[in-house]
């Protein structure tokens, strides 16, 4: 099945926010929170689906006939194709009561490493949300990562040591999460943290042999400050405009970011990212790996694990038929020259 035939399946099964749309980005849903919308003026959201077309693709088909390969190698991990699938930390609150986080998990989670990849797992109020994917996780032989969000420390370290007692590919904190509205005021707290903190975090996941990931980096200033925290990646991302209104977009961050620190981090990227040619776009501007979330949502509510799997497939074949009329051979052989 196409996403737009998984979109009209689970139309009507996603609550009263999303509204499944066929294209997935960000205009009907929004300032929604609940719901898949974004912060504010809910515009954010839409300028990230939105930046990854100011980037043409440059199609050139003079040389040598291939069968382009989108297999690739993340953190030590080999993947099928650059692309993981993101967290959903309650998926009852944003998105109705077909699926709770522990149904939502496994159907993803286990539909992801199918197809060769990963799904990432979120945590939330309810400690139960990050505890129960982790039993997933360990599970699928450590396909999956580990999010936890910016809690004080000391619940931060309760979590990080079931975390890694899961092995899975990697743990990450998503650092703008101190921003999300429900989050706010809760306990237990949530808030920034500094380079020191994140580097007991990261040292922490060394000892364990567990690669640690910043998410939520949107400056060099903050990219810097993530590898002076001894990170091993960052997700460039603005958690889909639900923290903060006004910011940029991630495409228009990502090459400076890449610039000054890709030789030293794995970096990733989200937000608005929703074919094989916006992954295509993301890995010529140095990105390592994208995370899609929002229509992975819509996928499952539509056709459960296999439409999980039928949109991975369908960004696949974009992404290998984009690589193959612009000359790339391999997922490495992508690079700037192959934008206008």
């Amino acid at each position: 099945m196409t996403y737009k035939e998984l979109a009209e399946i689970a139309r009507g099964q996603m609550g009263q926010w999303c509204n499944a749309c066929p294209t997935c980005n960000g205009i009907a849903c929004g300032s929604s929170i609940p719901g898949p919308g974004s912060k504010g003026s809910g515009n954010v959201a839409a300028r990230n689906y939105e930046a990854w077309k100011d980037y043409r693709l440059a199609m050139d088909t003079i040389g040598h006939a291939f069968e382009a390969t989108s297999a690739t190698e993340i953190l030590g991990r080999a993947l099928s194709l650059p692309v993981m699938v993101g967290p959903v930390g309650d998926v009852n609150r944003h998105y109705g009561e077909k699926y709770d986080t522990v149904s939502y998990n496994d159907a993803v989670l286990r539909a992801a490493a199918g197809a060769g990849t990963v799904g990432w797992i979120g945590d939330g109020l309810d400690s139960r949300l990050l505890s129960e994917g982790l039993g997933l996780i360990s599970s699928l032989d450590g396909a999956g990562v580990a999010t936890i969000k910016p809690w004080s420390m000391d619940v931060v370290f309760e979590k990080l040591e079931e975390a890694l007692d899961a092995h899975p590919m990697a743990v990450a904190m998503d650092v703008d999460a101190a921003g999300l509205p429900f989050l706010r005021g809760q306990e237990p707290p949530a808030g920034a943290k500094s380079v020191g903190e994140l580097r007991q975090i990261a040292r922490r996941c060394h000892d364990a042999d567990v690669p640690f990931i910043v998410k939520g980096v949107m400056t060099v200033k903050g990219a810097n400050k993530a590898a002076r925290a001894e990170a091993d990646a960052i997700v460039v991302s603005n958690h889909g405009g639900r923290v903060l209104d006004g910011v940029p977009a991630t495409a228009e961050v990502l090459p400076e970011i890449v610039d000054e620190v890709g030789g030293a981090l794995c970096v990733l990227v989200d937000g608005g990212i929703r074919s094989g040619i916006d992954v295509f776009r993301a890995l010529a501007l140095g990105a390592r790996g994208v995370l899609m979330c929002r229509p992975f949502v819509v996928a499952t509510y539509g056709g459960g694990a296999e439409g999980v799997q039928s949109y991975l497939a369908q960004i696949t074949a974009e992404l290998c038929d984009a690589m193959e009329m612009c000359g790339a051979e391999t997922v490495a052989d992508i690079d700037r020259d192959m934008l206008w």
